[in-house]
C-alpha cells in the first residue's frame, strides 16, 4: 500500500490541498507492493459512486499526476506526492 498527499487544480486557482489517497491493488502480481509504490509509468483508472479519475505514476512511484472528478463537481487536475 502507498499513501499520497494530494492536490487538485481547477485550472485558474492554482493547486489546493485535498484528502490523502491510499492505494492498494493486488491481483496475481502486486501492482502496489505491500510496502512500496507503483512502478514508474503505471496508470490507475477508477470509477464509482465516489467519483472517477486516472493517474500515472512517476519517479519510482514517488508522485503521480492525472485527473479526477468527484460527485457534483467538474473534472480537476489531480496530483500527489508519496508520504508512506
Amino acid at each position: 500500500m502507498a499513501t499520497y498527499n494530494t492536490e487538485i487544480s481547477t485550472g485558474g486557482g492554482g493547486w489546493q490541498p485535498d484528502a490523502p489517497l491510499k492505494l492498494s491493488i493486488v491481483n496475481r502480481n502486486q501492482v502496489v507492493p505491500e510496502s512500496g509504490a507503483p512502478a514508474t509509468g503505471t496508470t490507475v483508472t477508477w470509477s464509482g459512486d465516489a467519483g472517477k479519475g486516472s493517474v500515472t505514476f512517476f519517479d519510482g512511484g514517488s508522485n503521480f499526476q492525472g485527473t479526477a472528478q468527484f460527485p457534483g463537481e467538474g473534472p480537476v487536475g489531480y496530483r500527489g506526492t508519496r508520504t508512506g
